[in-house]
Protein backbone atom coordinates (compact mmCIF):
# COMPACT_ATOMS: atom_id res chain seq x y z
CA UNK A 1 0.00 0.00 0.00
CA UNK A 2 1.32 3.72 -0.87
CA UNK A 3 2.09 6.21 1.52
CA UNK A 4 0.44 9.23 1.78
CA UNK A 5 1.64 12.96 2.75
CA UNK A 6 -0.81 14.72 5.06
CA UNK A 7 -1.92 17.71 6.60
CA UNK A 8 1.15 18.81 8.77
CA UNK A 9 3.79 18.48 5.53
CA UNK A 10 5.92 21.42 6.46
CA UNK A 11 7.59 21.21 2.65
CA UNK A 12 11.14 20.93 3.98
CA UNK A 13 11.79 18.13 1.75
CA UNK A 14 13.85 15.63 4.10
CA UNK A 15 11.34 12.84 2.51
CA UNK A 16 12.48 14.15 -1.19
CA UNK A 17 15.77 13.48 -0.72
CA UNK A 18 15.51 9.50 0.76
CA UNK A 19 12.64 8.69 -1.62
CA UNK A 20 14.67 5.54 -3.53
CA UNK A 21 12.40 5.98 -6.69
CA UNK A 22 12.05 10.09 -6.75
CA UNK A 23 8.50 9.41 -6.42
CA UNK A 24 8.08 12.68 -4.27
CA UNK A 25 7.28 15.77 -5.74
CA UNK A 26 7.73 19.34 -6.47
CA UNK A 27 11.40 18.74 -5.62
CA UNK A 28 13.55 22.10 -4.49
CA UNK A 29 14.18 21.92 -7.84
CA UNK A 30 10.83 22.13 -9.90
CA UNK A 31 9.59 25.31 -10.34
CA UNK A 32 5.55 24.18 -8.40
CA UNK A 33 8.20 24.28 -5.29
CA UNK A 34 7.90 27.73 -4.56
CA UNK A 35 4.27 27.94 -4.26
CA UNK A 36 3.20 24.16 -3.48
CA UNK A 37 1.05 24.09 0.11
CA UNK A 38 2.50 20.63 0.32
CA UNK A 39 4.24 17.93 -1.14
CA UNK A 40 2.43 14.69 -2.31
CA UNK A 41 3.62 10.92 -2.68
CA UNK A 42 2.91 9.46 -6.55
CA UNK A 43 0.62 6.45 -5.43
CA UNK A 44 1.93 4.55 -8.65
CA UNK A 45 5.15 4.56 -8.36
CA UNK A 46 6.10 4.35 -4.35
CA UNK A 47 6.91 1.25 -3.52
CA UNK A 48 5.61 1.38 0.31
CA UNK A 49 9.39 1.35 1.91
CA UNK A 50 8.54 3.78 4.32
CA UNK A 51 11.66 6.05 4.10
CA UNK A 52 10.03 9.30 3.56
CA UNK A 53 7.74 8.38 6.74
CA UNK A 54 11.21 8.16 9.21
CA UNK A 55 12.88 10.96 7.55
CA UNK A 56 9.86 13.52 8.27
CA UNK A 57 10.47 15.63 10.66
CA UNK A 58 6.61 16.45 11.64
CA UNK A 59 4.99 12.94 11.34
CA UNK A 60 3.40 14.10 7.93
CA UNK A 61 3.68 10.82 6.15
CA UNK A 62 1.42 7.60 6.55
CA UNK A 63 0.25 4.71 4.67
CA UNK A 64 -2.92 5.20 2.62
CA UNK A 65 -4.68 2.42 4.85
CA UNK A 66 -3.87 3.54 7.90
CA UNK A 67 -5.69 6.85 7.47
CA UNK A 68 -8.90 8.01 9.70
CA UNK A 69 -11.30 10.40 9.50
CA UNK A 70 -11.00 13.73 7.95
CA UNK A 71 -7.75 12.49 7.27
CA UNK A 72 -8.40 10.11 4.48
CA UNK A 73 -8.72 12.47 1.69
CA UNK A 74 -5.13 13.54 1.63
CA UNK A 75 -4.92 9.92 -0.33
CA UNK A 76 -6.99 11.22 -2.67
CA UNK A 77 -5.59 14.49 -2.94
CA UNK A 78 -1.77 12.68 -3.54
CA UNK A 79 -3.20 10.73 -5.71
CA UNK A 80 -4.54 14.05 -7.77
CA UNK A 81 -1.81 15.46 -7.85
CA UNK A 82 -0.44 13.37 -10.17
CA UNK A 83 -3.58 13.64 -12.34
CA UNK A 84 -2.69 17.32 -12.69
CA UNK A 85 0.73 17.39 -12.61
CA UNK A 86 1.78 14.18 -14.42
CA UNK A 87 5.88 12.74 -13.74
CA UNK A 88 8.05 10.42 -14.84
CA UNK A 89 9.83 11.07 -12.12
CA UNK A 90 13.30 10.97 -13.23
CA UNK A 91 16.25 11.84 -11.68
CA UNK A 92 17.66 15.44 -11.58
CA UNK A 93 21.49 16.49 -11.75
CA UNK A 94 23.02 15.06 -8.26
CA UNK A 95 24.20 17.51 -5.52
CA UNK A 96 26.95 17.00 -3.23
CA UNK A 97 26.58 18.89 0.03
CA UNK A 98 29.59 21.16 -0.07
CA UNK A 99 32.41 22.17 2.45
CA UNK A 100 35.64 24.66 2.56
CA UNK A 101 38.89 23.95 1.25
CA UNK A 102 41.44 23.89 3.60
CA UNK A 103 43.52 26.49 4.90
CA UNK A 104 41.04 29.16 6.02
CA UNK A 105 41.38 29.05 9.38
CA UNK A 106 38.78 28.83 12.74
CA UNK A 107 35.93 30.68 11.10
CA UNK A 108 33.40 32.77 13.38
CA UNK A 109 29.89 33.35 12.65
CA UNK A 110 26.89 34.74 14.58
CA UNK A 111 23.11 34.15 13.48
CA UNK A 112 20.81 36.99 15.25
CA UNK A 113 18.23 35.31 15.72
CA UNK A 114 16.88 31.47 16.69
CA UNK A 115 13.88 30.36 14.64
CA UNK A 116 13.62 27.72 11.47
CA UNK A 117 15.32 29.99 9.38
CA UNK A 118 18.04 30.65 11.88
CA UNK A 119 17.69 26.56 12.84
CA UNK A 120 18.22 25.34 9.03
CA UNK A 121 21.13 28.09 8.35
CA UNK A 122 23.22 26.97 11.50
CA UNK A 123 22.82 23.01 10.61
CA UNK A 124 24.16 24.20 7.24
CA UNK A 125 26.78 25.99 8.74
CA UNK A 126 27.90 23.14 11.15
CA UNK A 127 27.70 20.20 8.88
CA UNK A 128 29.98 22.18 5.68
CA UNK A 129 32.48 24.35 7.84
CA UNK A 130 34.30 23.79 10.66
CA UNK A 131 32.92 27.37 12.06
CA UNK A 132 32.26 28.27 15.29
CA UNK A 133 28.58 29.30 15.46
CA UNK A 134 27.39 32.09 18.03
CA UNK A 135 23.25 32.29 17.99
CA UNK A 136 21.79 35.33 19.42
CA UNK A 137 18.25 36.19 20.46
CA UNK A 138 15.94 39.00 21.92
CA UNK A 139 13.87 37.13 23.86
CA UNK A 140 15.35 34.10 26.95
CA UNK A 141 14.11 31.61 24.54
CA UNK A 142 14.90 29.72 21.05
CA UNK A 143 12.29 28.73 18.61
CA UNK A 144 10.88 32.34 17.28
CA UNK A 145 7.97 31.62 15.28
CA UNK A 146 8.34 27.58 15.74
CA UNK A 147 7.48 28.35 19.40
CA UNK A 148 5.47 31.33 19.42
CA UNK A 149 3.81 31.18 15.98
CA UNK A 150 2.70 27.81 15.49
CA UNK A 151 -0.66 26.98 16.56
CA UNK A 152 -0.45 24.77 20.29
CA UNK A 153 -2.99 22.63 18.82
CA UNK A 154 -0.46 22.26 15.60
CA UNK A 155 1.89 19.61 18.11
CA UNK A 156 3.24 17.60 14.68
CA UNK A 157 4.35 21.05 13.03
CA UNK A 158 6.06 21.74 16.39
CA UNK A 159 8.25 18.37 16.17
CA UNK A 160 10.36 19.93 13.42
CA UNK A 161 12.21 21.72 16.53
CA UNK A 162 13.64 17.72 17.26
CA UNK A 163 15.32 18.17 14.36
CA UNK A 164 17.60 21.26 15.38
CA UNK A 165 18.10 19.55 18.54
CA UNK A 166 21.79 18.74 17.13
CA UNK A 167 22.36 22.05 17.02
CA UNK A 168 22.03 23.19 21.07
CA UNK A 169 24.30 20.07 21.51
CA UNK A 170 27.16 20.95 18.94
CA UNK A 171 30.29 21.51 20.61
CA UNK A 172 30.96 24.65 18.57
CA UNK A 173 27.46 26.46 19.26
CA UNK A 174 27.22 29.26 21.79
CA UNK A 175 23.78 31.37 22.20
CA UNK A 176 23.22 34.75 23.82
CA UNK A 177 19.58 35.37 24.57
CA UNK A 178 18.10 37.76 26.06
CA UNK A 179 19.90 40.10 24.26
CA UNK A 180 18.66 42.67 21.47
CA UNK A 181 20.50 43.52 18.17
CA UNK A 182 20.66 47.35 17.55
CA UNK A 183 20.17 48.14 21.01
CA UNK A 184 22.38 45.84 23.36
CA UNK A 185 25.44 45.23 20.78
CA UNK A 186 25.86 46.88 17.27
CA UNK A 187 25.65 45.18 13.99
CA UNK A 188 29.67 47.00 14.12
CA UNK A 189 29.99 45.20 17.52
CA UNK A 190 28.99 42.15 16.11
CA UNK A 191 31.61 42.67 12.50
CA UNK A 192 34.47 43.30 14.71
CA UNK A 193 33.77 39.70 16.92
CA UNK A 194 32.71 37.55 14.20
CA UNK A 195 34.09 37.06 10.06
CA UNK A 196 30.10 36.51 9.04
CA UNK A 197 26.96 37.69 10.48
CA UNK A 198 23.74 36.04 9.05
CA UNK A 199 20.45 37.76 10.42
CA UNK A 200 17.11 35.38 10.81
CA UNK A 201 14.77 37.82 12.17
CA UNK A 202 11.78 37.69 10.24
CA UNK A 203 9.24 40.12 9.65
CA UNK A 204 7.68 41.42 12.99
CA UNK A 205 5.55 43.96 12.40
CA UNK A 206 1.93 43.47 10.95
CA UNK A 207 0.46 45.21 8.15
CA UNK A 208 -2.08 48.16 9.11
CA UNK A 209 -6.10 48.48 7.32
CA UNK A 210 -5.76 52.16 7.33
CA UNK A 211 -8.90 52.34 8.92
CA UNK A 212 -10.49 54.91 11.55
CA UNK A 213 -10.94 53.39 14.42
CA UNK A 214 -8.23 50.69 14.12
CA UNK A 215 -6.30 51.81 17.26
CA UNK A 216 -9.64 51.33 19.02
CA UNK A 217 -9.20 48.60 22.30
CA UNK A 218 -10.52 45.80 20.98
CA UNK A 219 -8.68 45.91 17.97
CA UNK A 220 -5.80 44.04 17.53
CA UNK A 221 -2.71 42.67 15.08
CA UNK A 222 -2.51 38.73 14.06
CA UNK A 223 0.85 38.66 16.12
CA UNK A 224 -0.32 40.15 19.34
CA UNK A 225 -3.47 37.55 19.54
CA UNK A 226 -1.35 34.40 18.18
CA UNK A 227 1.67 35.38 20.98
CA UNK A 228 -1.16 35.35 23.39
CA UNK A 229 -2.10 32.02 23.05
CA UNK A 230 1.77 30.98 22.52
CA UNK A 231 2.93 32.80 25.62
CA UNK A 232 5.41 35.23 23.88
CA UNK A 233 6.98 36.66 26.84
CA UNK A 234 6.15 40.24 25.54
CA UNK A 235 2.91 39.68 24.93
CA UNK A 236 0.87 40.43 28.23
CA UNK A 237 -1.63 37.67 29.37
CA UNK A 238 -4.67 40.42 29.46
CA UNK A 239 -3.92 41.81 25.28
CA UNK A 240 -6.84 39.64 24.40
CA UNK A 241 -10.22 40.41 25.79
CA UNK A 242 -12.63 37.40 25.49
CA UNK A 243 -15.43 38.18 28.02
CA UNK A 244 -16.17 41.86 26.84
CA UNK A 245 -19.27 43.42 25.38
CA UNK A 246 -19.97 41.78 22.43
CA UNK A 247 -17.74 39.20 22.37
CA UNK A 248 -19.85 36.74 21.21
CA UNK A 249 -19.12 37.37 17.63
CA UNK A 250 -15.28 38.40 16.45
CA UNK A 251 -14.20 39.71 13.36
CA UNK A 252 -11.05 38.66 11.88
CA UNK A 253 -9.90 40.21 8.70
CA UNK A 254 -7.92 38.11 6.71
CA UNK A 255 -8.13 34.20 5.47
CA UNK A 256 -4.88 33.08 5.16
CA UNK A 257 -3.08 30.03 7.63
CA UNK A 258 -2.83 32.69 10.67
CA UNK A 259 -6.35 33.56 10.45
CA UNK A 260 -7.71 30.76 10.47
CA UNK A 261 -5.46 28.98 13.06
CA UNK A 262 -7.45 32.75 14.93
CA UNK A 263 -10.71 31.17 13.97
CA UNK A 264 -9.87 27.39 15.02
CA UNK A 265 -8.81 28.56 18.29
CA UNK A 266 -11.23 30.92 19.47
CA UNK A 267 -14.15 27.84 18.68
CA UNK A 268 -12.24 24.32 19.59
CA UNK A 269 -13.10 22.82 22.61
CA UNK A 270 -10.82 24.14 25.64
CA UNK A 271 -10.55 20.85 27.09
CA UNK A 272 -8.61 19.39 23.72
CA UNK A 273 -6.85 22.46 23.95
CA UNK A 274 -5.75 21.63 27.42
CA UNK A 275 -3.80 18.66 26.00
CA UNK A 276 -1.40 21.25 24.30
CA UNK A 277 1.37 23.87 25.20
CA UNK A 278 -1.16 27.11 25.25
CA UNK A 279 -0.37 29.63 27.46
CA UNK A 280 -2.40 29.04 30.34
CA UNK A 281 -4.12 32.58 30.60
CA UNK A 282 -5.08 31.91 27.35
CA UNK A 283 -6.82 28.25 27.90
CA UNK A 284 -8.03 30.34 31.44
CA UNK A 285 -9.72 33.25 29.14
CA UNK A 286 -11.04 30.20 26.18
CA UNK A 287 -12.83 28.30 28.96
CA UNK A 288 -14.47 31.69 29.95
CA UNK A 289 -15.15 32.76 26.47
CA UNK A 290 -18.36 34.13 25.55
CA UNK A 291 -17.37 33.65 21.57
CA UNK A 292 -19.72 31.95 19.19
CA UNK A 293 -19.25 33.18 16.06
CA UNK A 294 -15.92 34.41 13.89
CA UNK A 295 -16.19 36.00 10.53
CA UNK A 296 -13.61 35.90 8.52
CA UNK A 297 -13.51 39.40 6.08
CA UNK A 298 -11.91 38.52 2.58
CA UNK A 299 -11.51 41.34 0.50
CA UNK A 300 -11.14 39.04 -2.71
CA UNK A 301 -13.03 35.64 -3.81
CA UNK A 302 -13.08 32.15 -3.49
CA UNK A 303 -10.50 31.82 -6.00
CA UNK A 304 -7.83 33.66 -4.11
CA UNK A 305 -8.48 32.57 -0.57
CA UNK A 306 -5.25 32.79 1.10
CA UNK A 307 -5.10 29.08 3.22
CA UNK A 308 -3.50 26.35 2.55
CA UNK A 309 -5.72 23.37 1.47
CA UNK A 310 -4.78 21.00 4.42
CA UNK A 311 -5.50 23.62 6.43
CA UNK A 312 -8.84 24.88 5.57
CA UNK A 313 -9.51 21.48 5.40
CA UNK A 314 -8.81 20.88 9.04
CA UNK A 315 -10.78 23.46 9.44
CA UNK A 316 -13.92 22.17 8.13
CA UNK A 317 -13.49 18.97 10.11
CA UNK A 318 -13.50 21.35 13.68
CA UNK A 319 -15.82 19.36 15.76
CA UNK A 320 -19.09 21.50 16.95
CA UNK A 321 -18.31 24.08 14.66
CA UNK A 322 -20.38 24.34 11.48
CA UNK A 323 -18.42 26.69 8.74
CA UNK A 324 -20.69 28.75 6.16
CA UNK A 325 -20.07 30.84 3.46
CA UNK A 326 -22.09 34.18 3.02
CA UNK A 327 -24.25 33.75 0.00
CA UNK A 328 -23.72 36.44 -2.75
CA UNK A 329 -24.36 35.78 -6.22
CA UNK A 330 -20.12 36.70 -7.34
CA UNK A 331 -19.17 34.08 -5.10
CA UNK A 332 -21.52 31.18 -5.60
CA UNK A 333 -20.73 32.03 -9.49
CA UNK A 334 -17.11 31.55 -8.12
CA UNK A 335 -18.35 28.10 -6.24
CA UNK A 336 -19.98 26.53 -9.04
CA UNK A 337 -17.35 27.18 -11.95
CA UNK A 338 -14.86 26.01 -9.44
CA UNK A 339 -11.81 23.98 -11.17
CA UNK A 340 -11.47 20.55 -9.07
CA UNK A 341 -8.34 21.64 -7.70
CA UNK A 342 -8.58 25.42 -7.07
CA UNK A 343 -9.28 27.08 -3.72
CA UNK A 344 -12.90 28.00 -4.25
CA UNK A 345 -14.13 24.14 -5.00
CA UNK A 346 -12.86 23.67 -1.37
CA UNK A 347 -16.10 25.40 -0.63
CA UNK A 348 -18.56 22.90 -2.71
CA UNK A 349 -21.21 21.79 -0.14
CA UNK A 350 -20.69 24.02 2.45
CA UNK A 351 -24.15 26.28 3.32
CA UNK A 352 -24.32 29.04 1.51
CA UNK A 353 -26.48 31.41 3.83
CA UNK A 354 -27.27 35.19 3.91
CA UNK A 355 -25.57 36.50 6.84
CA UNK A 356 -27.16 39.73 8.90
CA UNK A 357 -23.95 41.41 10.97
CA UNK A 358 -26.37 42.96 12.95
CA UNK A 359 -28.38 40.60 14.38
CA UNK A 360 -27.03 38.02 17.43
CA UNK A 361 -25.43 35.51 16.32
CA UNK A 362 -27.35 32.05 16.41
CA UNK A 363 -26.74 29.23 19.09
CA UNK A 364 -23.92 26.78 18.47
CA UNK A 365 -20.70 27.55 17.10
CA UNK A 366 -19.86 28.54 13.71
CA UNK A 367 -17.29 30.74 11.36
CA UNK A 368 -18.78 32.67 8.43
CA UNK A 369 -16.59 32.88 5.30
CA UNK A 370 -17.73 36.55 4.05
CA UNK A 371 -15.84 37.08 0.34
CA UNK A 372 -15.96 40.44 -1.53
CA UNK A 373 -15.78 42.45 1.68
CA UNK A 374 -13.18 44.92 3.22
CA UNK A 375 -13.66 46.54 6.58
CA UNK A 376 -13.80 50.68 6.14
CA UNK A 377 -13.93 51.62 9.62
CA UNK A 378 -13.97 50.52 13.04
CA UNK A 379 -16.52 52.13 15.67
CA UNK A 380 -17.50 52.37 19.47
CA UNK A 381 -17.40 54.22 22.55
CA UNK A 382 -14.07 53.56 23.93
CA UNK A 383 -13.77 50.24 22.51
CA UNK A 384 -14.71 48.38 18.82
CA UNK A 385 -18.28 47.59 18.99
CA UNK A 386 -18.71 46.89 15.38
CA UNK A 387 -16.90 47.08 11.81
CA UNK A 388 -18.38 48.88 8.53
CA UNK A 389 -17.85 46.67 5.96
CA UNK A 390 -17.70 47.10 2.16
CA UNK A 391 -18.59 45.32 -0.63
CA UNK A 392 -15.83 44.68 -3.25
CA UNK A 393 -15.98 43.70 -6.91
CA UNK A 394 -12.90 41.66 -8.63
CA UNK A 395 -11.35 43.30 -11.61
CA UNK A 396 -8.96 40.29 -12.74
CA UNK A 397 -7.04 39.85 -9.21
CA UNK A 398 -7.98 42.93 -8.22
CA UNK A 399 -10.53 44.30 -5.25
CA UNK A 400 -12.09 47.78 -5.46
CA UNK A 401 -14.94 49.06 -3.66
CA UNK A 402 -18.52 48.69 -4.64
CA UNK A 403 -19.89 51.50 -2.43
CA UNK A 404 -22.10 48.95 -0.91
CA UNK A 405 -22.03 49.13 2.88
CA UNK A 406 -23.35 47.25 6.17
CA UNK A 407 -22.02 46.75 9.55
CA UNK A 408 -20.81 43.82 11.58
CA UNK A 409 -21.67 44.07 15.17
CA UNK A 410 -18.42 42.11 17.22
CA UNK A 411 -16.06 42.62 20.38
CA UNK A 412 -13.27 42.23 18.98
CA UNK A 413 -11.10 42.55 15.72
CA UNK A 414 -8.24 40.61 14.44
CA UNK A 415 -6.29 41.87 11.75
CA UNK A 416 -4.57 39.02 9.27
CA UNK A 417 -3.77 40.73 6.38
CA UNK A 418 0.38 39.75 6.01
CA UNK A 419 3.57 40.64 8.50
CA UNK A 420 6.27 43.07 7.22
CA UNK A 421 9.52 43.30 8.19
CA UNK A 422 11.02 46.02 9.76
CA UNK A 423 14.44 47.96 9.31
CA UNK A 424 17.72 46.40 11.05
CA UNK A 425 19.78 48.90 12.61
CA UNK A 426 22.83 49.44 11.16
CA UNK A 427 21.83 47.33 7.84
CA UNK A 428 20.73 48.89 4.69
CA UNK A 429 16.37 48.28 3.99
CA UNK A 430 14.38 47.66 0.96
CA UNK A 431 11.64 49.79 2.35
CA UNK A 432 9.45 48.61 -0.99
CA UNK A 433 10.10 44.90 -0.23
CA UNK A 434 10.36 45.67 3.72
CA UNK A 435 12.94 43.04 3.67
CA UNK A 436 16.88 43.67 4.46
CA UNK A 437 19.02 44.68 1.19
CA UNK A 438 20.22 42.04 -0.53
CA UNK A 439 21.19 39.88 -3.34
CA UNK A 440 21.25 36.41 -3.15
CA UNK A 441 21.64 36.35 0.53
CA UNK A 442 23.94 38.92 0.67
CA UNK A 443 23.13 42.26 2.16
CA UNK A 444 23.71 44.72 0.23
CA UNK A 445 24.36 48.72 -0.20
CA UNK A 446 21.43 49.90 -2.53
CA UNK A 447 23.26 53.63 -3.68
CA UNK A 448 26.28 51.48 -5.07
CA UNK A 449 24.91 47.60 -5.62
CA UNK A 450 27.87 46.61 -3.65
CA UNK A 451 27.98 43.67 -1.02
CA UNK A 452 28.38 44.23 2.45
CA UNK A 453 31.41 42.43 3.26
CA UNK A 454 30.81 39.61 5.77
CA UNK A 455 26.82 40.36 6.35
CA UNK A 456 24.10 38.04 5.23
CA UNK A 457 20.51 37.46 5.60
CA UNK A 458 17.62 34.46 5.70
CA UNK A 459 14.48 34.00 6.16
CA UNK A 460 11.66 36.50 5.82
CA UNK A 461 13.59 39.15 6.30
CA UNK A 462 15.56 37.95 2.90
CA UNK A 463 12.35 36.79 0.94
CA UNK A 464 9.48 38.91 2.49
CA UNK A 465 6.60 37.17 4.81
CA UNK A 466 5.98 33.74 2.49
CA UNK A 467 6.44 30.18 2.59
CA UNK A 468 5.75 27.92 5.97
CA UNK A 469 8.50 26.52 7.84
CA UNK A 470 9.83 24.48 5.71
CA UNK A 471 10.81 26.99 3.28
CA UNK A 472 13.64 28.00 5.16
CA UNK A 473 15.66 24.88 4.22
CA UNK A 474 15.95 25.81 0.56
CA UNK A 475 15.98 29.93 1.75
CA UNK A 476 19.11 29.02 3.86
CA UNK A 477 20.97 26.78 1.23
CA UNK A 478 21.32 29.54 -1.06
CA UNK A 479 22.33 32.12 1.85
CA UNK A 480 25.34 29.33 3.34
CA UNK A 481 26.72 29.02 -0.53
CA UNK A 482 26.92 32.35 -0.54
CA UNK A 483 28.74 32.86 2.74
CA UNK A 484 30.81 29.55 1.36
CA UNK A 485 31.51 31.32 -1.42
CA UNK A 486 32.85 34.48 -0.37
CA UNK A 487 34.79 32.59 2.13
CA UNK A 488 36.60 29.96 -0.45
CA UNK A 489 37.40 33.65 -2.35
CA UNK A 490 38.75 34.67 1.26
CA UNK A 491 36.17 38.23 1.13
CA UNK A 492 35.36 37.83 4.21
CA UNK A 493 36.76 40.29 6.98
CA UNK A 494 39.07 39.53 9.71
CA UNK A 495 37.59 40.06 12.70
CA UNK A 496 39.96 42.39 15.30
CA UNK A 497 38.51 40.91 18.40
CA UNK A 498 38.05 36.94 19.89
CA UNK A 499 35.16 35.30 20.80
CA UNK A 500 36.20 35.42 24.84
CA UNK A 501 35.75 39.11 23.84
CA UNK A 502 32.34 39.07 22.62
CA UNK A 503 31.35 36.93 25.49
CA UNK A 504 32.82 39.66 27.84
CA UNK A 505 31.20 42.31 25.97
CA UNK A 506 27.80 40.69 26.74
CA UNK A 507 27.99 40.17 29.93
CA UNK A 508 28.86 43.29 30.52
CA UNK A 509 26.25 44.95 28.23
CA UNK A 510 23.26 42.24 29.42
CA UNK A 511 24.72 40.77 33.05
CA UNK A 512 20.95 38.82 32.31
CA UNK A 513 21.77 37.10 29.52
CA UNK A 514 21.02 33.65 28.64
CA UNK A 515 23.22 30.71 28.09
CA UNK A 516 22.74 27.18 27.35
CA UNK A 517 23.02 25.98 30.19
CA UNK A 518 20.08 28.40 31.32
CA UNK A 519 18.16 27.39 27.90
CA UNK A 520 18.44 23.56 28.92
CA UNK A 521 16.91 24.85 32.50
CA UNK A 522 14.22 26.64 30.97
CA UNK A 523 13.40 23.70 29.06
CA UNK A 524 13.58 21.35 32.26
CA UNK A 525 11.07 23.09 34.00
CA UNK A 526 8.46 23.76 31.25
CA UNK A 527 8.65 19.96 30.45
CA UNK A 528 8.06 19.00 34.27
CA UNK A 529 5.55 21.17 34.84
CA UNK A 530 3.67 19.57 31.17
CA UNK A 531 4.37 16.30 32.53
CA UNK A 532 2.53 16.35 36.46
CA UNK A 533 -0.59 17.82 33.19
CA UNK A 534 -0.15 15.24 30.91
CA UNK A 535 0.99 18.39 28.57
CA UNK A 536 4.20 18.18 26.01
CA UNK A 537 4.83 21.27 28.52
CA UNK A 538 3.75 24.29 30.52
CA UNK A 539 4.94 27.97 28.81
CA UNK A 540 6.87 30.05 31.17
CA UNK A 541 5.00 33.08 29.97
CA UNK A 542 7.02 36.27 31.24
CA UNK A 543 10.79 37.20 31.49
CA UNK A 544 11.10 37.19 35.01
CA UNK A 545 9.75 33.73 35.10
CA UNK A 546 12.08 32.61 32.30
CA UNK A 547 15.14 34.20 33.71
CA UNK A 548 14.20 32.79 37.39
CA UNK A 549 13.75 29.37 35.36
CA UNK A 550 17.77 29.46 34.36
CA UNK A 551 18.84 30.49 37.35
CA UNK A 552 17.30 27.50 39.39
CA UNK A 553 19.76 24.55 39.84
CA UNK A 554 18.67 21.04 39.42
Amino acid sequence: MAYAITQTCCNDASCVSVCPVNCIHPTPDEPEFGTTDMLYIDPAACIDCGACADACPVDAVFPVDRLRGPDTVFGDLNRDWYRDHPSDHAWGAPAFPRSLPDGRGQLRIAIVGTGPSAGYTAQELLRSTGAEITMIDRLPVTGGLLRHGVAPDHQSTKRIAESFAGVFHDPRLRVHLNVEVGTDVTHDELAVHHHAVVYAVGAAADRRLGIPGEDLPGSLPATTFVGWYNAEPTVPADAVALSAAGAERVVVVGNGNVAVDIARILLTDPDRLAATDIADHALAALRGSRVREVVLLARRGPEQAAWTRSEFLALRQLPGVDVVVDDHPEVRAAIGAAAPDSRAALLAGLPLERFDGEAEPGPGRRIVLRFLSAPTALTGEGRVSAVTVGRTTLAGERASLTGEEDVIRAGLVVRSIGHRGVPVPGLPFDEAAATVAHRGGRVIDPSTGLALPGAYVVGWAKRGPSGGIGANRACARETVDAFLDDATARALPTPAATRKDFDRLIRRRRPDAVGLKELRAVDRAERTRGEAEGRPRVKLATVPELLAAGRRKG
